[in-house]
């Protein structure tokens, strides 16, 4: 009985103890709850208020720049520059139009933009943004109390305050803190000449998808995490869902950027740096996203050869040969990893050139004779790859670049944060090829930034952008804001200083006390030197009142729109004839798309106004296209350049053979004169084919004689 009693006494304080126990653990999580409860709010409280002040920023500079409410309907359309304003356009035709069903209707069988053509512009534009803001204009009743260009331009300038939560997001998702995410969004506005094009042309279709593409990655980034909850991962697997099949909407470019990022997961695998499980969910995305794009895009062609779609089939191919890849030792698996890359391509390359086949894609030899030319591996007397390679996107990046970033500081600490992330992130893969496991439980005194998935991601990414950036200049776009992001990650996160510590076996002060002091410190130091020196800069582009004025623009317009007939055809240089159609909805020639092989060819024509051609060969091309008027720039004609090789005129003397060599000098020559030049002095056989019929500093507009009268 007694040895009973003292059993069941010793079962009570048991219990009593472990009861003790959960009562304090409980209390101890209460508090530890509340601290991230406050400290999520605080952060998302951050991130929606750097969105909606650069937002409000925007719009403030918008309307100084250019005097934007000052101005009439017609002076505020010809400040959408670069040809951008041709988008604006079909978003007035949507609103203008007598139902919505109607006016998408006509956008789909479009027989009033493009002369003797019937086109789909909203497949061949990519027109779902402009779809998307008519239709929520018209169901909210916007009409009322708002005009449709504001409208318009605030929801381009709210997608920028989405894009820039986004970077503040990502950044503090992966670092833990949101000083992170204010760093990130501080780098992106200071370097905004870089890492954005919406002040100068605000409809262009970068701006409407690169807000979605930043959200993707975010989501991403939570995705890939090893210490993420299942409810978390659902959300971040559904938002990735939604931004890349939008993403893949609202850009023809959209699947070129998302190889580039499935190159990066790919390589991640690879190294068996994600679980399967993972990138299997993500092939799921993609390929469900690139199967409702082709649907909403009308069955276009270009998604099926695409280099994504040609990477994720081969994936799978290779992955079906390879199940016992990630086994075994060191030189096996490196050996295995060469084969898996080999079959990968292989097949990838192998079907992507057998569907061009079957479905006749007469882009890819265009494309393929441009990349040729750009490395230096072809040269070619084609008007067009010439023409592109002249373009300033697809020329190579200036000094300035890297002068503006490292005078911001973001720059070298760039390379600080990638230089640490790269060389542990190899010391993981070397890890895992060795057959050793990574981390699940990460603490900050292991030291190894590089284990983590999400952070080795974001190297190749960055790598892989910075690499393009290097060769194309329009590439920026997506690198700068990322390595403003990932550098605002790696200087406020302590993981780096530590794994940087361990590495140098730092013993005269604890590491982790040091980590944490420096993760603080170096970025409080950094945004109180960017505050001292460019808040004043940012502040004065709010003050100053720039002079945005293109009168003789203008006056061209308004005498289209008054004295040219409704149904005339103009022909001109791709960006003039998106203001063209933009302020008068007249029909024209071509249009400012330079991924159409076919609108490339029809500018080729138009431009042969500037070539040394007779009267009679630019009629008849001009003709060929109903052309009824004929607009010369005077800014074309007589264009002084430094590179002299990429005025418009030297490219048409190359492609029609009108150069001569002579002791390393370049000469044109022909037995015409130039056709601008010839024109003006309005005289036979020029006046039997055109008439002029409006002139002025800057332009002067020809009528192609329906009738041609021979006249001496």
């Amino acid at each position: 009985m007694t040895e009973l009693r003292c059993r069941k006494s010793e079962t009570l304080e048991g219990d009593n103890e472990e009861e003790e126990k959960q009562k304090e653990s409980e209390l101890e999580t209460k508090p530890v709850f509340l601290q991230r409860l406050v400290r999520v709010f605080f952060g998302c409280l951050a991130s929606v208020a750097c969105g909606m002040l650069y937002a409000v920023y925007l719009s403030t500079y918008h309307d100084r720049k250019f005097w934007f409410s000052t101005r009439q309907e017609l002076e505020r359309e010809i400040t959408f520059q670069g040809g951008s304003g041709v988008y604006y356009y079909y978003y007035k035709r949507l609103i203008a139009a007598p139902s919505f069903e109607r006016g998408f209707y006509e956008l789909v069988v479009d027989n009033r933009t493009v002369s003797g053509q019937t086109i789909n512009a909203v497949e061949r534009l990519s027109l779902y943004p402009e779809l998307i803001t008519s239709f929520i204009y018209r169901v909210t009743g916007s009409q009322d109390f708002v005009e449709p260009i504001y409208f318009y331009i605030g929801a381009v300038l709210g997608l920028q305050a989405v894009y820039v939560t986004a970077l503040f997001v990502c950044s503090w998702v992966m670092s833990g803190t949101w000083v992170a995410g204010m760093l990130a969004v501080a780098w992106y506005v200071i370097n905004r000449a870089d890492t954005t094009k919406v002040d100068h042309a605000i409809p262009l279709r970068d701006n409407w998808a690169l807000p979605y593409f930043s959200w993707q990655v975010t989501a991403l980034t939570g995705f890939l995490r090893n210490k993420i909850g299942s409810s978390t991962e659902m959300f971040c697997y559904l938002t990735m869902s939604a931004t890349t099949f939008t993403f893949l909407l609202v850009w023809e470019h959209s699947h070129y950027v998302l190889f580039i990022q499935g190159f990066c997961l790919f390589l991640l695998d690879s190294f068996d740096l994600v679980p399967p499980r993972k990138i299997a969910d993500i092939h799921k995305v993609y390929l469900s996203s690139l199967f409702l794009a082709y649907m909403f895009q009308f069955q276009n062609t270009a998604l099926l050869s695409s280099p994504l779609l040609s990477l994720l089939i081969g994936s799978v191919l290779a992955r079906y040969f390879q199940q016992r890849m990630k086994v075994g030792p060191l030189v096996a698996r490196v050996m295995k990893l060469f084969l898996h890359f080999y079959l990968v391509f292989t097949s990838g390359i192998t079907y992507s050139y057998l569907v061009k086949k079957l479905i006749a894609a007469n882009e890819s030899d265009f494309i393929l004779k441009f990349l040729e030319v750009k490395f230096g591996l072809n040269t070619t007397t084609d008007f067009v790859p010439n023409f592109l390679l002249c373009q300033e996107s697809f020329q190579t990046p200036g000094q300035d670049l890297f002068l503006r970033l490292t005078q911001a500081s973001v720059l070298p600490f760039y390379f600080l944060v990638l230089t640490v992330c790269l060389l542990s992130a190899l010391q993981a893969i070397y890890r895992r090829l060795s057959g050793q496991p990574l981390c699940k439980t990460y603490s900050l005194e292991n030291g190894g930034i590089g284990e983590k998935p999400e952070v080795v991601y974001h190297v190749f990414h960055t790598m892989l952008f910075g690499g393009l950036a290097l060769l194309f200049d329009g590439m920026k776009y997506l690198w700068t804001p990322y390595v403003c992001m990932f550098t605002a990650f790696g200087v406020c996160s302590p993981d780096l200083w530590m794994t940087v510590f361990k590495w140098l076996k730092l013993k005269s002060i604890h590491p982790v006390v040091l980590s944490l002091i420096l993760s603080t410190a170096v970025p409080t130091i950094i945004c109180f030197s960017l505050w001292r020196e460019f808040s004043p800069r940012v502040l004065a582009e709010l003050s100053e009142l720039q002079e945005f004025y293109d009168g003789d623009t203008v006056e061209l317009m308004s005498w289209i729109k008054s004295q040219a007939p409704v149904a005339a055809v103009f022909a001109g240089s791709p960006q003039l004839l998106g203001a063209v159609k933009l302020c008068s909805g007249s029909a024209v020639t071509s249009l400012p798309l330079y991924s159409d092989i076919n609108l490339l060819k029809r500018t080729e024509d138009a431009y042969q106004v500037y070539a040394m051609r007779s009267a009679e060969d630019i009629y008849k091309l001009l003709t060929a296209q109903k052309t009824n008027y004929v607009i010369i720039e005077e800014s074309i004609c007589n264009e002084l350049t430094i590179n002299k090789g990429c005025r418009i005129k030297d490219l048409l003397d190359i492609s029609n053979g009108h150069i001569v060599y002579d002791k390393g000098e370049i000469y044109s020559f022909s037995k015409y004169g130039r056709f601008c030049h010839e024109i003006k002095m309005n005289y036979s056989p020029y006046t039997n084919y055109f008439t002029r019929v409006f002139w002025n500093r800057s332009y002067h507009v020809y009528k192609v004689n329906s009738v041609i009268s021979f006249q001496y």
